[in-house]
């Protein structure tokens, strides 16, 4: 073999070398690239206002709301009252036709003036049949007899009387007044119609006392109501006024549940203030009422309570662990911890958010620490809602990186 056969052999051998070196450094560096790729969504510890509410939607009505009706049957002959007029107690709404009325009053106090002059002649046939007896003209049965009439006329009387002051009040109740100062919401009456009064009492108008003092009827949650007490604030929008919040405060929280479906529901009853007239009755309101309020605490995101490591992530992590513990000679002090150490818990699916001033619960939560390795840390939780919970004690400090959801690509970089 010449000399330039050998140089060439042995750059031959270099160039296979070196390239098995590249392809080993490149696989070990992207091995190594791919390891520090984030695998978590996270999120800063940070402190701030935590909030918590119970939502519902209810309907807008007057405290005070009167349906005005009619006792009697007859046809509206005077029409005094329209759709939002104010009135005054006592001011007439409407009359009906007092004809027939009228002749009824006529017909009972002729009624009456005949029952008396027969009971003027009953008390004189009494007192001539007296006479007679202390002369024994006559018996005592016919005394009796004339007593007797005198009674039955003094029992015409009072009846005549009676159906007198019936009709008289069929009267008076065919002129329909209004029983309280206020507005006149509804009207179902026109001139001319017939009010036919005969099985049930008709509603002609509705009266609402004052417009300025509202209620929100509505209706919550069985899960919510162990969080609500009397006047917890509450603020509220209509689709009316979409840019603005008006301001309610709990009034009442009725005892008897509505269940429909197996669904339970409790009515609940706010008092708003409605001094401008802005909101109208029958206005739908979706509620927020205020059940919670923290300022400026430690605070975490919701999701983060949720979150749980993988099967995959859960065997890879005690792999790691036992390995280090082999490689410093501990492996069955290891083994042992392991044996005793409480799993990881399962994501709780119910948050439950409602206030947690009289107690507190345990959550395990994961942090990234300096290796991007979720570490698990044990926190107690106090005020809750949908978006924030509330650190009451842990190890947790500001700037942590709390672990919201495994990301599915790698790519993507955790904030």
């Amino acid at each position: 073999m010449t000399f330039f056969t050998k140089k060439r052999v042995a750059w031959a051998v270099g160039i296979v070398v070196l390239a098995g070196a590249a392809g080993s450094y490149y696989q070990k560096n992207q091995k190594s690239n791919k390891e520090d790729e984030p695998k978590f969504k996270t999120a800063i510890v940070d402190k701030g206002n935590i909030t918590q509410t119970v939502t519902a939607s209810g309907t807008l009505n007057p405290v005070a709301l009167i349906n005005v009706g009619s006792q009697v049957s007859g046809t509206v002959v005077e029409l005094n009252a329209d759709f939002n007029d104010r009135v005054k107690k006592g001011q007439v709404l409407l009359k009906l036709d007092p004809t027939i009325f009228n002749a009824q009053i006529k017909q009972s106090e002729a009624s009456l003036a005949s029952a008396e002059s027969s009971k003027r002649l009953a008390v004189a046939n009494f007192e001539r049949n007296q006479k007679l007896v202390t002369q024994n003209y006559i018996s005592g049965s016919v005394l009796d007899q004339a007593k007797r009439e005198v009674e039955v006329a003094d029992a015409n009387i009072k009846l005549a009387k009676a159906q007198l002051d019936r009709v008289q009040a069929d009267y008076n109740n065919s002129v329909i007044r209004s029983p309280i100062d206020g507005v006149i919401i509804k009207r179902t009456i026109d001139m001319g119609q017939t009010v036919a009064a005969s099985f049930q009492t008709p509603n002609l108008f509705q009266i609402a006392r004052d417009l300025t003092k509202m209620q929100i009827d509505t209706s919550v949650s069985e899960a919510d109501v162990g969080a609500l007490k009397d006047g917890q604030p509450a603020r509220f929008v209509v689709d009316a006024y979409p840019d603005r919040e008006f301001e309610a405060s709990l009034r009442q929280f009725r005892l008897a549940a509505n269940v429909q479906q197996n669904v339970v529901t409790y009515n609940v009853v706010l008092d708003v203030d409605n001094k401008d007239e802005l909101l109208k009755p029958g206005m739908t309101a979706q509620v927020r009422l205020v059940v919670g309020n923290r300022q400026n605490v430690l605070r975490i995101p919701t999701a983060a309570l949720r979150f749980k490591l993988s099967d995959e992530e859960i065997a890879k992590e005690e792999k790691a662990k036992k390995e280090a513990a082999k490689k410093s000679g501990t492996e069955n002090a290891s083994a042992s911890a392991s044996a005793n150490a409480v799993p990881y818990p399962e994501a709780d699916d119910d948050i439950a958010f409602r206030s947690k001033s009289e107690m507190t619960r345990s959550f395990k939560i994961f942090v990234l620490d300096e290796k991007n390795k979720a570490k698990p840390v044990d926190i107690k939780i106090g005020l809750s809602n949908f978006r924030y919970t509330e650190v009451l004690s842990g190890d947790l400090k500001l700037g942590d990186k709390v672990v919201i959801r495994a990301l599915d690509n790698a790519s993507t970089s955790a904030r």
